[in-house]
């Protein structure tokens, strides 16, 4: 039988807020236990919620990336169950009524042989809510303390309808929707802190059947890698389940990266077993019209937008547009050489190559690049104008990379980068290498190709690496006839 694989995602994104989402409590990361727990997080006797604009303002923004229907009214919702890290019993979500409705994602999928295709997932929903806090394991022996920094940060949860037919394509659209939160600046994305992270939704049902089967949720994915892993396992799992003529059964279940399976955690909740009702102590969201126009206007150029715009304007492939608004950052960094640079594609390639291989060495951000936009384009314009060739353009760009401030043609200058162009000296040159090597020329003109490397390779040992290649070329095949 053919198997048909069905995912979809629960993606929840730490909002980007300096304060908790109901207390002024601050919401940043690392503090020492319990240091950033108010009376409101601690859930003390008489301790009213306050809504946090700024989280409302980041949902909004969310739902004009994905073009959703930002919802003018929306109603928070006590969401109960029992968690020692829960200290009110009970969490306060949006249940029924939530800030985003609908949507959608585009974005690319690689295939096993290199090649994209596109695929769109819609969306179910988007809903603001507050953190839990954490469990801390090991710290005192047989016991379990409890860390309450985290509960009140605030989170947008993101579900998506069950569109994924992979863990490639699961995986891709959670890289894709990782890239968006960063770009429009709603969240920091750091997975390792558990900003952002997703629950698979995966259930396998028999190829052309309509119907969803029984799915199981896997639960706090924070690693690209442990998705694909899980859904992977999670598939193979029911596949072998339901070959043997048994039934799956609806579970949370977790992965565990050790292991690489997942095992299960407890048997499914519904909606009813969490008894949501409208919390009395926040009033409805009023999300105004003109509140919504305020914030589009703030909304900076989305990725899909952008992409089809540089290969447009500056001549660049899919795969090049593609890697280059992996993020907003490394986006403007290419746009801003561009526009500086007479060859765009050169500036896509020394970006994809020498500037992505040396930041991933030193592990920096593109905000942190050493080199600036205006450094990366003088460079390549001198490769371009045939004044440095590719090895003195390496040795600019690792001199602007450690720091050098002087502009690239005293560089070039005072390092001895400018490359030979005259005619009249590159000839005296191969006339010297075609004298002293009358074996690599006969064997040149019995058809043996690598022989004229050869001869290349003295003219440029002799030039010491300043000759221009071209001209070179050219002067010793007439040279050669």
């Amino acid at each position: 039988m053919e198997w048909e694989v069905v995912v979809g995602l629960e993606t929840h994104v730490q909002l980007s807020t300096k304060s908790k989402i109901f207390s002024g409590a601050s919401a940043s990361f690392g503090a020492e236990p319990n240091t950033h727990a108010c009376p409101v997080d601690l859930a003390l006797p008489g301790c009213l919620p306050v809504l946090n604009k700024g989280a409302v303002d980041k949902a909004i923004r969310f739902g004009l990336a994905m073009k959703s229907k930002v919802a003018n009214r929306s109603v928070f919702a006590r969401k109960n169950y029992f968690y020692p890290d829960l200290p009110k019993g009970y969490q306060i979500s949006q249940f029924e009524e939530p800030i985003v409705i609908g949507g959608h994602l585009t974005f690319n999928v690689e295939n096993p042989d290199g090649t994209l295709y596109e695929k769109t997932v819609n969306l179910t929903r988007a809903h603001l809510e507050e953190d839990a806090g954490k469990s801390v394991h090991g710290i005192v022996h047989g016991k379990t303390g409890i860390d309450l920094n985290r509960a009140g940060t605030p989170l947008l949860e993101i579900v998506s309808e069950p569109d994924m037919r992979s863990a490639a394509e699961a995986v891709a659209y959670a890289k894709a929707l990782h890239a968006l939160v960063m770009w429009i600046g709603i969240s920091d994305g750091d997975l390792q802190k558990g900003n952002f992270r997703c629950d698979a939704n995966v259930s396998v049902r028999p190829k052309g059947q309509k119907e969803l089967n029984t799915r199981c949720e896997i639960k706090n994915l924070n690693s690209f890698r442990f998705l694909q892993n899980a859904i992977e396992y999670e598939v193979r799992r029911q596949i072998e389940v339901m070959t043997d003529g048994g039934q799956v059964v609806q579970a949370t279940r977790l992965y565990d990266p050790d292991k690489d399976e997942t095992r299960e955690m407890r048997t499914k909740e519904d909606s009813m077993d969490y008894r949501y009702f409208p919390d009395p102590d926040l009033l409805p969201l009023e999300v105004s019209d003109e509140w919504i126009e305020e914030t589009k206007k703030t909304m900076p150029e989305l990725p899909n937008a952008m992409r089809r715009r540089l290969i447009a304007d500056f001549g660049i492939s899919q795969a090049d547009a593609h890697q280059l608004t992996s993020s907003r950052d490394l986006a403007v960094f290419f746009e801003k050489t561009a526009n500086l640079a007479k060859d765009k594609k050169a500036v896509a390639n020394w970006i994809r190559g020498e500037v992505l291989s040396r930041l991933n060495a030193a592990e920096l951000p593109i905000s942190q690049c050493p080199l600036t936009p205006e450094q990366l384009a003088s460079t390549l314009n001198r490769l371009t104008e045939g004044v440095i060739n590719q090895k003195g353009a390496r040795t600019l760009f690792t001199a602007f990379w450690d720091g050098d401030k002087r502009d690239a043609d005293t560089l070039i200058a005072e390092l001895g980068l400018k490359q030979i162009s005259d005619s009249g000296a590159i000839e005296a040159i191969v006339d010297e290498v075609i004298g002293k090597n009358p074996k690599m020329v006969q064997e040149y003109q019995s058809g043996k190709a690598k022989a004229f490397n050869a001869l290349v390779g003295q003219v440029m040992r002799i030039a010491k690496g300043k000759a221009n290649p071209a001209q070179v070329n050219e002067i010793l095949k007439k040279k050669l006839g």
